[in-house]
């Protein structure tokens, strides 16, 4: 790995093409550097993961418009919509925003966190779409996705947006172009305006996940990809981006970001080393925000050890900046506290989340959000009894470069009445790679299983595993065999009407 500087530039100095961040990102799409084993198989992993989650919400409002409205743009030969069936094919900008849209809705897929948040499954979606469309083969598709994954996990770790609230989706963008440029084997310069433009089209505010959360939080990722599609169409047909867009006068960072003195450090692969940053990601045990993966498993051991959870006078959660700000009540949002929230917001809870857990010794992905669930007394009482504290040594081992010793934990004191003190404390999530039973094929597998039981059929669930475990013999023009198929009288429909 390599260590590029980003700063911003005064337009009457000239920056060579060759020395700024969106060509090196590119030159590491283009190198076409020998594959890691581990990281084909973790792409394998993680195309289970999204089927998972996304045949899950396959019936869930944002999901449902999402694939009415990719229904409205027909087109022979392209891609596959979730659900529907694989005869039937779509603009592949549209069915990567139906897709899109169903694997984030339950924010139950992988995550990595650093200087920034993401969720680097989402480049997924927008990949297959395009490789369905464009008659790609199975191991052109893996090369794209593990570039999408290096690209994304290293601007995650080297450009912190939420400091200025920009959403995290301003990284999706660049790594989806990248992404989409090694797997149609696009040229550095080609890639290099498709990077520029995505991250152009793709900076948004962090309001998505602030206050009254809304269905968006499921729409933004699908956004930046339908857009980032959008991108490399315009640069394959040899149109230009704003440049430099990181480091000019009036670039993103000069205007949006840290500002003109800013100085960033973004590590890269060298070119032609193995991409493994796949590698340093995870998934979610729980449907729940990921910092709260650890909480959860926190909450379940305190089930066990307090027998009277109504003795509980005041828990205090101690955790990293991040946890405390965002999902803690460092955020000051009284969204956090209403039982009448959404279920978006109420996964951006910690607090509502760790209480439930905490009665309920369990996670379920529908039944912890419902209405009911969130409006009962007790889960109130403890609900609202919860402050969290930013402890500075769990801020630097969240920020920590290593990743066996980067943590996403916390400790958590329960008072109770009587004044005695309860003390656990967990440093990652029992599934994390470097956790008590982390995540293997056959944890994908299964989460496959539980969450789409009762939608597709065994034989359909039979088919999808055997092909998606063979991905890399799978040749040009047969990725359709991608697609989950479900009845369609279980595929409900929206009767509100659009534009389309």
């Amino acid at each position: 790995m390599i260590i590029h500087n980003v700063k911003v530039y005064p337009s009457k100095i000239h920056l060579p093409k060759k020395k700024q961040l969106a060509w090196k990102l590119a030159e590491i799409a283009s190198d076409n550097a020998k594959l890691n084993v581990k990281s084909v198989e973790m792409v394998i992993n993680r195309i289970i993961d999204n089927a998972s989650v996304a045949i899950a919400s396959i019936n869930r409002k944002a999901v449902i418009s999402s694939r009415e409205m990719a229904l409205k743009h027909p087109k022979n030969n392209g891609a596959n919509l979730f659900g529907v069936s694989s005869k039937l094919k779509f603009d592949c900008e549209w069915a990567a925003w139906s897709n899109g849209t169903a694997v984030r809705e339950l924010d139950f897929h992988d995550t990595f966190l650093a200087a920034d948040y993401s969720h680097p499954g989402d480049n997924i979606p927008a990949l297959i779409a395009v490789a369905q469309q464009k008659k790609i083969s199975g191991i052109n598709l893996i090369k794209g996705i593990i570039t999408s994954y290096e690209v994304q996990v290293n601007l995650v770790k080297g450009i912190c947006l939420h400091k200025h609230r920009v959403d995290h989706i301003a990284h999706l963008g660049p790594s989806v172009a990248a992404g989409l440029g090694t797997m149609l084997k696009l040229n550095t310069e080609t890639i290099y305006q498709a990077i520029q433009q995505s991250l152009h089209t793709t900076v948004s505010t962090r309001q998505s996940r602030k206050g009254e959360i809304s269905s968006w939080k499921a729409f933004a990722p699908a956004h930046a990809g339908k857009l980032a599609i959008e991108a490399v169409d315009r640069a394959m047909r040899g149109e230009g981006a704003p440049s430099p867009i990181y480091e000019g006068e009036d670039s993103v960072i000069a205007r949006i970001l840290d500002g003109k003195k800013a100085l960033y450090k973004v590590p890269l692969p060298k070119k032609n080393e193995e991409k493994k940053a796949i590698l340093e990601t995870y998934t979610k045990e729980y449907s729940a925000e990921y910092q709260a993966q650890a909480l959860i498993d926190i909450a379940k051991k305190f089930n066990k050890k307090i027998k009277n959870l109504g003795q509980i006078k005041k828990i205090d959660i101690y955790t990293s900046h991040h946890t405390h700000n965002v999902i803690g009540t460092g955020a000051n949002d009284p969204q956090k506290m209403d039982p009448n929230a959404s279920r978006e917001t109420l996964d951006h809870s910690i607090m509502y989340i760790f209480a439930v857990a905490l009665e309920d010794a369990d996670w379920h992905h529908v039944k912890s959000y419902t209405r009911s669930r969130a409006k009962k007394k007790s889960t109130i009482k403890i609900w609202r009894s919860i402050k969290t504290h930013e402890d500075k040594k769990w801020t630097k081992r969240y920020h920590d470069p290593n990743p066996k010793k980067k943590s996403f934990g916390a400790k958590v004191v329960i008072t109770l009445k009587n004044g005695k003190k309860i003390i656990e404390q967990q440093s990652v999530a029992d599934a994390h790679p470097y956790g008590l039973r982390p995540f293997k094929r056959q944890n994908y597998i299964k989460k496959f299983l539980t969450l789409t039981k009762g939608i597709i059929s065994k034989k359909e669930s039979e088919r999808f595993l055997k092909i998606v475990q063979n991905l890399k013999k799978v040749k040009s023009g047969q990725l359709s065999k991608l697609n989950i198929e479900i009845k369609r009288s279980m595929i409900k429909k929206n009767l509100k009407k659009g534009i389309f």
